[in-house]
């Protein structure tokens, strides 16, 4: 008989120091120099997910390499703070962490990228696969042969998987065939339409829904479209309208929204609206990680719509968003911040716990860099 999971994710993949610019005139020209308005470093990678899961209450394993060095170890602080059990991630020593710096102009994003390979594969970092409720993943060749995840789903763990980007463009449908043993798929409208050969994307998704129980297809700008093969719902969500800031992280922030509301037994329609709102709040924000909302920012954004700022549609669609909701006093979350540490934020004497102890009171102002 299967055990009570001990925790609600397990999660692995590569991890990254991210320092993101925002607010560029314009995009940088080779031989210039170009001012940001804003910048904020942050951890990045598979750090988006977990903490995008952690913030909204989902207790996570996350199995990843860190480098030996300062940005590795005030990466792992920062997930320690969040809650984040990192008994499955070890320090990959005299190996420098991963960083990426990203900048954000015209609603998208551009990326360059310093690393390494982790140092052993996923399945010898978890070893032993604990007792969880979900796994969340990206198809990729190297899932293929990989046997952790298998492993949680024949013990009965839902696989949320999500499409790797083809370079190629060549969409073999091959790396599809890890679906036989997920739960959901959550391509892009892009990779749907690509992997199905169906130009409607809820077509598509109807398409995909044949090979997993849920299959949601996101849309951008368009919300996302879902059906659930298991109970014949289908569902649709348009997104919300937002000042963006950053658009980084923001498909993990909706994976993680997704997950939470689908182990919570919400319909499917409700899933997609919470999935939508998380991710639509995250990119008002710098990065990825630690732009995901916690629940204060939710119940922050649920006082708004009962009074009407959204108008009466969007108020009707998030009627169920009260009972999601957790009673009493809700902790702020950290927001990135220019630096990786500043003096005013040291709480102990250690050195190398310079990031903890930050949280406090939900009502707190976002700390932003300029």
């Amino acid at each position: 008989m299967r055990r009570t999971p001990s925790h609600d994710i397990l999660l692995t993949g590569p991890l990254f120091l991210d320092i993101v610019f925002t607010g560029l005139p314009h995009e940088p020209r080779t031989g210039t120099e170009v001012w940001a308005e804003g910048m904020g470093t942050l951890p990045g990678g598979i750090a988006n997910l977990a903490v995008a899961c952690a913030r909204l209450g989902l207790q996570a394993h996350l199995a990843t390499s860190f480098g030996d060095d300062a940005y590795g170890q005030w990466c792992a602080d920062i997930l320690r703070e969040e809650r984040i059990d990192l008994e499955r991630s070890h320090v990959h020593t005299g190996v420098h962490t991963n960083v990426t710096v990203s900048y954000a102009h015209d609603d998208d994003r551009t990326m360059i990228t310093h690393g390494h390979a982790m140092a052993c594969s996923a399945d010898e970092l978890i070893g032993e696969v604990p007792q969880v409720a979900a796994v969340a993943m990206d198809l990729t060749k190297e899932r293929l042969a990989e046997r952790w995840w298998q492993r949680a789903s024949a013990d009965g763990a839902k696989v949320f998987a999500d499409a790797g980007w083809d370079p190629s463009e060549a969409w073999d449908p091959q790396l599809l065939a890890p679906l036989d043993a997920c739960y959901a798929f959550t391509p892009n409208e892009v990779e749907a339409k690509a992997y199905t050969g169906k130009d409607c994307p809820i077509v598509a998704a109807r398409d995909l829904a044949e090979r997993v129980p849920l299959a949601v297809v996101t849309r951008g700008d368009d919300g996302a479209v879902a059906v659930d093969s298991s109970t014949g719902e289908e569902a649709s969500a348009p997104a919300l309208p937002v000042a963006a800031i950053d658009p980084t992280g923001a498909g993990d922030v909706f994976i993680s929204g997704l997950i939470v509301a689908n182990l919570a037994g919400r319909p499917l329609a409700e899933q997609l609206a919470f999935a939508t709102l998380a991710s639509s709040l995250s990119v008002q924000q710098f990065g990825g990680s630690l732009a995901a909302p916690g629940w204060g920012d939710l119940v922050d954004w649920n006082e708004r719509r009962v009074r009407g700022e959204f108008g009466e549609e969007v108020a009707r669609r998030y009627d169920f968003l009260p009972e999601m909701l957790p009673s009493g006093t809700c902790a702020q979350v950290r927001r990135a911040e220019a630096t990786i540490a500043r003096l005013a934020d040291v709480q102990s004497g250690s050195t190398r716990r310079l990031m903890q102890g930050l949280t406090s009171r939900r009502r707190r102002p976002n700390r932003r860099s300029s």
